[in-house]
């Protein structure tokens, strides 16, 4: 359901009632589609606390954004809020949700259930999120062939039956490092066109398969960085002119830290 013409959006034009096309879909930025599944985390906690509707500026302050941002994101999907009432929290939950091809409940394989992995595959929120494991997969004897969480961990030698099998298009690679790329070269051998990668390694992928990559060791350095930072501020007590021109420059290599 999107906005009838009449309504008028946030900032005062009309709305467009057009259906986000999959044309549409690929000109949405890629710091745009990422901060969809903010807004929808904060959408879904609205709803479920009995939320109608929603303003930009509190549906902001919850994603963490400010709310010209949001509105320009909530642009590219045709959806606007009307003036004086905010965004229908039911229509915008449903918009986000097919934007990110969230209503075909996707089928996820997940390689490796090491201690991380079996975590991964007890992790509810998949399901509540438009996700369902559908196969276990590992190359250890002594796991291949248990149950786990409702699901027979199977071998990666049978990896291609099992991605045709449950027509899987997405897949969480969470083994060792020194087993990634391999383990990527068969999934992408299957026909698997998105992957997951927890491996502490970069995956080489052809150009038509997306990567995100989740180092968590690499987060935990980068704040590191900054309880550091912080800690030598503390230790320094009050700043002279020159000190301050040292600290701007941390705070520049702290930026770049980030970005990467």
């Amino acid at each position: 359901m999107i906005a009838q013409p009449h309504q008028l959006n946030a900032v005062g034009d009309h709305a467009d009632p057009r259906p986000v096309t999959a044309t549409d879909q690929r000109s949405i930025p890629e710091a745009t589609v990422a901060r969809l599944a903010t807004y929808l985390r904060a959408l879904i906690g609205l709803g479920e606390h009995g939320v109608a509707t929603v303003s930009s500026e509190s549906l902001a302050t919850a994603a963490g954004v400010n709310s010209a941002k949001l509105r320009k994101d909530l642009s590219y999907l045709g959806s606007y809020g009307v003036r004086g009432v905010g965004y229908e929290v039911s229509v915008l939950t449903e918009q986000i949700h097919k934007t990110l091809g969230l209503h075909q409940n996707r089928a996820v394989a997940l390689i490796g259930l090491g201690h991380l992995g079996q975590a991964l595959a007890g992790y509810a929120g998949f399901a509540s999120r438009g996700f369902r494991i559908s196969a276990l997969i590992d190359a250890h004897p002594a796991l291949v062939g248990t149950r786990l969480r409702g699901l027979t961990v199977q071998h990666v030698d049978r990896l291609d039956e099992v991605v045709q099998r449950e027509k899987i298009a997405i897949a969480v690679v969470a083994v060792p490092a020194a087993a990634a790329q391999d383990v990527c070269d068969r999934l992408v051998a299957a026909g698997v066109t998105s992957i997951l990668n927890f491996a502490p390694t970069v995956l080489n992928v052809p150009p038509h398969v997306d990567v995100r990559k989740v180092d968590l060791a690499a987060e935990l350095q980068i704040l590191s960085f900054h309880d550091n930072r912080k800690a030598g501020r503390a230790d320094c007590g009050p700043a002279t002119a020159e000190p301050a021109a040292a600290m701007s420059a941390t705070e520049s290599i702290s930026k770049v830290a980030v970005a990467r």
